[in-house]
């Protein structure tokens, strides 16, 4: 029988680099793990950025770190610019986010996330000189239907269409901040639910996107790192997002103009990563929704990871085992 193009795809395929950087994402999770609920965010951090940094300079790949963690509080981070992996594979643009919720880890409290997502080289927006951006997030029913400039009611009333519910059915996830008193008020009015995220905006919006969540969409200010890393994310479940930047005022708003950003412009999902050869990973520091977290079993560490793939649309879960003895002093066990 003739091959075919599919049948090569088995013979030969594309390596995924996803499920080296598993071994990142694990690794700055299992170092944080002894900070969980001890109060100090920036121990934790700085544990798992150590853990990450070195983790990845195994990586085959030759990565750059476009958008990285820490800047605007001034925490440890993988500096924007840095060069990653062994310098011997695909060229990448990188977002990192060793711990996404470092104030959850500290208090103890769900959904914080160790993350890193990739992208082809120089396909990633470049957003690190504004800090903060206004997103939606929804799954493939907001296509054509949701826009970030119209009000939330009329977007919640057109996505309940869209995917044969009720509004008071819809369930949105937004930080709990107070710049969002106002969007939360209106959501409310509108008939739907809010579920309401104390820090760590990465697992909303992924759990917008996820055909399994509760979750039906995700909106409000947050990070722009956490934005850009999403939309790898959201790549590979098909979802809808844009994105809108959030300059906390005029200087800001200068510096990123002189960057070549538009904070007037709505970014659509191709504009915030103009590949769809993308890969998002992510382990869970503290149990979620979206992951459990880092568990201690007698002499082992227990992981749960997902790795999403843009090319292929893969989702893949993976738990893994690690002896305690070759990660935690016996101070930390």
């Amino acid at each position: 029988m003739a091959s075919t193009e599919h049948d090569s795809l088995y013979l030969h395929p594309d390596r995924n680099i996803a499920l080296e950087l598993v071994r990142a994402t694990e690794a700055a999770a299992i170092r944080s793990y002894p900070w969980i609920g001890r109060g100090e965010k920036l121990a934790a951090d700085g544990a798992a950025v150590d853990a990450m940094r070195a983790f990845l300079g195994t990586v085959n790949f030759d990565g750059v770190v476009v958008i990285g963690e820490g800047e605007k509080d001034e925490a440890p981070m993988l500096f924007n610019g840095e060069r990653v992996g062994n310098g011997r594979g695909p060229a990448c643009d990188i977002a990192v986010d060793p711990i996404d919720g470092t104030s959850l880890t500290a208090a103890g409290r769900q959904n914080a996330l160790s993350v890193i997502a990739v992208a082809d080289r120089g396909t990633m927006l470049d957003a690190s000189s504004v800090f903060y951006m206004d997103k939606i997030v929804t799954d493939a029913s907001g296509f054509g239907v949701v826009d970030i400039r119209k009000p939330i009611g009329e977007n919640l009333r057109a996505l309940a269409k869209a995917k044969g519910k009720e509004v008071g059915e819809l369930r949105v996830a937004v930080l709990n901040r107070p710049r969002h008193e106002q969007l939360i008020a209106e959501i409310r009015e509108a008939g739907a639910g809010t579920r309401l995220i104390s820090d760590g905006d990465v697992a909303g919006g992924i759990n917008a996107a996820r055909y399994e969540s509760r979750i039906d969409m995700c909106v409000g200010i947050g990070g722009s790192p956490e934005g850009i890393t999403t939309a790898c994310a959201i790549k590979a479940l098909g979802g809808f997002m844009q994105g809108r930047l959030a300059p906390k005022d005029d200087e800001e708003r200068a510096r990123g103009e002189a960057a070549g950003l538009d904070c007037d412009q709505v970014y659509e999902l191709d504009d915030l990563v103009r590949s769809d050869n993308t890969f998002f990973v992510a382990t869970g520091v503290t149990d979620g929704e979206l992951v459990d977290g880092v568990r201690k079993k007698g002499p082992i560490i227990r992981t749960e990871s997902i790795v999403l793939r843009g090319k292929s649309g893969t989702i893949r879960r993976i738990v893994a085992d690690h002896l305690v003895e070759k990660w935690l002093d016996d101070t930390d066990r």
